[in-house]
């Protein structure tokens, strides 16, 4: 059974992403303080099909189980308008639900990644990527108001932050606009890391 889940890193002082996002400055520039720790990681370049990273250890197996669970992505249309750019081929390997209100066609990669535009819902692009996981989990990848979106929809089973030792100051949060009354949370895993703190919660809808 798909569990509907979300892999983020944050700031210290809850940042998503920093100002000033467009395709010219994905995430306003921030990624590199934000996600450090992935950089660092041999397990993230491999995904890319890429050399690269220094580190092989608790962050990258880690990063390889997050990979092997995930079946179909749903992300909104200012993240997949920063990334079409600059993601290499086949970023996904798998089905990507992009929300927007364009009107387009699939993008077919060569690989296994399929981009999918869905105009008519969060619920739509959820139905589909439960269809084209086939079991595995469905990630929500962003950005933070798509999340927001899916959690005060109801819809998120489990979360995973990744805390950078950093302030940014300002910027957008990822927990903005959340139904706090929406969710039981428990903490089910603290894995330290010299970069970052991963952080795993299961939801439970009241």
């Amino acid at each position: 059974m798909s569990k509907v889940i979300f892999d983020s890193g944050i700031s210290l002082d809850g940042f998503f992403a920093g100002d000033n996002r467009s395709p010219q400055n994905p995430m306003g520039g921030v990624s590199g303080q934000i996600h450090s720790w992935m950089f660092n990681q041999k397990a993230f370049w491999e995904y890319l099909g890429f050399e690269g990273g220094r580190e092989d250890g608790a962050d990258g197996r880690y990063i390889r189980e997050t990979i092997a669970r995930t079946g179909a992505f749903i992300m909104g249309k200012r993240m997949f308008e920063e990334g079409e750019a600059s993601w290499p081929n086949d970023l996904y390997k798998a089905a990507v639900y992009v929300l927007t209100n364009e009107v387009r066609e699939p993008w077919i990669q060569e690989g296994t990644t399929t981009f999918y535009f869905i105009n008519n819902g969060i619920e739509s692009a959820m139905d589909k990527a439960r269809q084209s996981a086939k079991g595995k989990d469905i990630r929500i990848q962003g950005g933070a108001n798509t999340i927001q979106q899916f959690l005060n929809a109801g819809l998120v089973d489990e979360f995973f932050i990744h805390i950078a030792p950093i302030f940014l100051g300002s910027g957008i949060r990822l927990f903005d606009g959340m139904d706090k009354d929406k969710y039981d949370l428990q903490i089910e895993e603290v894995i330290p890391s010299d970069l970052t703190t991963h952080l795993k919660y299961k939801l439970t809808k009241k």
